[in-house]
């Protein structure tokens, strides 16, 4: 075990026992006993725009010792580097602009001319916690996890979770050699490599990529759509309004690749219900290496009511230009995010939308087909102003919506199980219930 996360390795699994015990394994190891209690009540915040510091872009060199630290990539968050002495460096990450939560992203490269093992300390700004355990990696796509005995956290609180369940900072042993090692917070998703897993989905005929808008600093704002193109019952699917959050994003990997399959259920579902996907809703935040806001300084999902900045902005101009268009509904809405530990923040199922119950009976189907599994799920009924993209969804088109937020630490097979499992009872679910509806 390592960092107190469990990773798994997949594999194709035919026999149904042993499925059983796979999952009841799964849902041991990240056992119910203590659930995180979720953030509290969302404060209604000004989105109007206002400045984000840039950080300097180049390398950090230290001809003494052969040693090379490096920010010039997309996704890139490194600010600052001293030398301690022979053997230590101490690195300084701070944040786009303030106030900002607890999500200090960090992500840099560093060579050396021979090979030799240093150690690297991360500080942060004032009041700041190092929150993510660090990723490495040879070529910016395939990642590992930091050796357990190589990472040493300093002041680390004794909460399960939460800030004060964090390190002040930590100390990183690094293996370096002229090959780059890359050191992030979290898998590198930049918009390149988020774009090309669009393009890859492409190739299918029922699925096509078109740019609805332009972020603040004229970046595409791209979507693709899942199924027919005169489409009058959707579904809309988002993720990476804050761009640390890699782990929600891998989840709806998952969940829109199910979508998209060629299986009998996800044809069936295709021939009733088109999907609207915008993976990358702040491409200027995550190539920028932010740490929570847009390049206009905001909090994407605080912006749902006002839209004053542009992503937001052209995600509701298409979805209310679609369904004037077409005269169709929007039955289902999922923003997909990142925290301290899994959890669905839903509305709460005594408001009716356009397909009752749809969430409730969803997560309930969820819970049976994962034994031992207990879903996290924490209900609203506060949803105006509509602040947040899960109260838009349903306050404005009467989507069945909710944010789901998945653990820092998930182990991926895990959230990738649940993401498969849930697309699939997902689509089994309204599929029925349409017949009920029309």
């Amino acid at each position: 075990m390592k960092n107190k996360t469990i990773y798994f390795s997949m594999y194709s699994i035919k026999n149904q026992g042993l499925l059983f015990v796979f999952l009841f394994t799964i849902a041991i190891s990240f056992g119910q006993k203590e659930k995180f209690k979720g953030q509290p009540p969302i404060k209604i915040v000004p989105t109007t725009s206002k400045p984000v510091q840039k950080q300097w872009k180049g390398d950090y060199n230290f001809p003494d010792h052969g040693i090379t630290f490096s920010n010039t990539f997309d996704g890139a968050r490194l600010n600052g580097i001293i030398q301690n002495n022979d053997s230590t460096y101490t690195a300084l990450i701070t944040s786009e602009n303030t106030p900002v939560n607890m999500s200090p992203w960090y992500a840099f490269k560093v060579w050396g001319n021979s090979k030799q093992t240093i150690n690297l300390v991360l500080t942060y700004q004032e009041s700041i916690k190092h929150r993510y355990y660090p990723k490495l990696s040879y070529d910016g796509k395939h990642w590992t996890t930091l050796d357990s005995l190589r990472y040493e956290a300093i002041d680390k609180g004794d909460e399960t979770f939460g800030s004060r369940a964090l390190p002040k900072s930590v100390k990183l042993q690094l293996d370096i050699s002229p090959d780059t090692l890359w050191v992030a917070g979290q898998e590198l998703q930049n918009s390149h490599l988020v774009n090309s897993w669009m393009d890859s989905l492409t190739q299918r005929s029922y699925i096509t990529k078109n740019t609805i808008g332009s972020s603040t600093e004229g970046r595409p704002l791209n979507m693709i759509r899942v199924g027919k193109k005169t489409p009058k019952n959707m579904i809309m699917i988002i993720s990476r309004q804050h761009p640390p959050e890699v782990t929600g994003y891998l989840a709806m990997k998952a969940f829109v690749e199910t979508l998209s399959s060629d299986s009998k259920l996800a044809k069936k579902f295709r021939k009733t219900f088109t999907t609207f996907v915008v993976p990358l809703m702040n491409p200027d935040g995550v190539d920028g290496g932010f740490w929570r806001h847009n390049a206009g300084g905001i909090d994407l999902n605080r912006d749902w009511a006002n839209f004053n900045q542009p992503e937001t902005r052209a995600v509701k101009d298409f979805m209310e230009g679609v369904v004037a268009k077409h005269q169709g509904k929007f039955y289902f809405g999922i923003d997909f995010h990142s925290t301290w530990d899994d959890i669905y923040y839903t509305v709460d199922p005594k408001l009716k939308g356009n397909m009752p119950n749809l969430v409730t009976d969803w997560l309930e189907q969820l819970k049976e087909k994962i034994p031992g599994y207990d879903p996290n799920i924490s209900p609203n009924d506060n949803l105006i102003p509509t602040a947040v993209s899960r109260n838009y969804f349903f306050v404005k088109h009467g989507a069945e919506a909710l944010v789901f937020e998945v653990g820092d630490n998930t182990s991926r097979d895990f959230l990738k199980t649940k993401a498969i499992m849930g697309a699939n009872a997902l689509m089994k679910l309204m599929l029925e219930n349409i017949k009920t509806i029309n």
